[in-house]
């Protein structure tokens, strides 16, 4: 039988969760200047460039996204005005989106945290959920990456506001040897999934992202979406698959099999012919990047 130390959480829901982390942040300045100049039919790239150039952080990880190989654009992009103009600002929206929710609630490294492979993960299953997207004809290849830049993003809170329960959801894990899907319902009696759900509603996110992140484990339960949530199901499960890119709370990652015909590959052999020419994609894309 699993034991478990009481914490402070006991049977409260999971907005009462968030309402009682303090200073969860609200939705980043950038997103929100970047947004405003998007919605103006007259903005010019200029305008979009000088906005965004305030945070050279992102600056410096647009270039990194727009230079990876899953990206695929023909000749490196060395500058965000050139990035806009390449990229075209839709593109450029949804890659902001993803990139400053990841910065806000970044973290330092501690005994059950390692902040470069979570976001090595997230990284990989973006970039290949873009490439996927880009395969199988889906329309939003620029929200497929979005979606997997923050499909994780619950984790990602969970650690840096409820580092009490967090180290306790990984310290089950260690002992008892279950997964963290698991262990994260018998702590929180949720899962990271809810979490990062109601923050994307809260900062009033496209839904698409949310309801990706929210089912992401399992494409075949979501009531829509089920392409945009399939591809990023199976970006992630991949990441598992080759052993690269991965990260720890995917370990013993249950593949939804209803993804093969969501995505209509028709059978299992087609399924598996083409996601063995990611194999070396996947391996490429982490000598290249990091």
């Amino acid at each position: 039988m699993l034991e478990v130390k009481e914490n402070n959480i006991g049977k409260k829901s999971i907005p009462e969760l968030l309402l009682n982390i303090r200073n969860l942040p609200s939705i980043p300045s950038v997103l929100v200047e970047v947004s405003r100049l998007l919605n103006n039919p007259m903005t010019s790239a200029n305008e979009l460039a000088e906005a965004i150039g305030k945070d050279q952080g992102i600056v410096a990880k647009i270039l990194s996204v727009a230079n990876s190989t899953f990206y695929g654009l023909p000749r490196r992009v060395s500058t965000i005005d050139f990035a806009i103009v390449v990229l075209g600002f839709e593109n450029i929206r949804n890659i902001i989106i993803a990139l400053t929710t990841i910065e806000t609630f970044k973290s330092k490294n501690d005994k059950f945290w390692n902040k470069r492979d979570y976001w090595i993960h997230s990284m990989v299953v973006a970039a290949a959920s873009k490439q996927i997207a880009d395969e199988i004809g889906y329309p939003k290849s620029a929200v497929a990456f979005t979606a997997g830049l923050l499909h994780d993003l619950g984790i990602s809170i969970l650690q840096r506001y409820l580092n009490n329960e967090f180290n306790q959801i990984c310290s089950l894990v260690k002992k008892d040897n279950i997964s963290y899907l698991e262990a994260e319902k018998i702590i929180l009696t949720t899962t990271h999934q809810e979490i990062g759900n109601l923050l994307i509603d809260k900062w009033r996110l496209p839904k698409s992202l949310s309801m990706t992140i929210l089912n992401h484990h399992r494409p075949s339960e979501c009531p829509e979406n089920r392409d945009l949530v399939s591809i990023v199901h199976l970006a992630d499960y991949l990441t598992q698959l080759f052993e690269t890119g991965a990260l720890s709370w995917d370990e013993n990652y249950i593949f939804d099999e209803s993804v093969i015909d969501i995505l209509g590959f028709g059978n299992i052999e087609n399924f598996n012919s083409f996601i063995e020419n990611y194999k070396n994609n996947y391996r490429n894309y982490l000598k290249t990047s990091y």
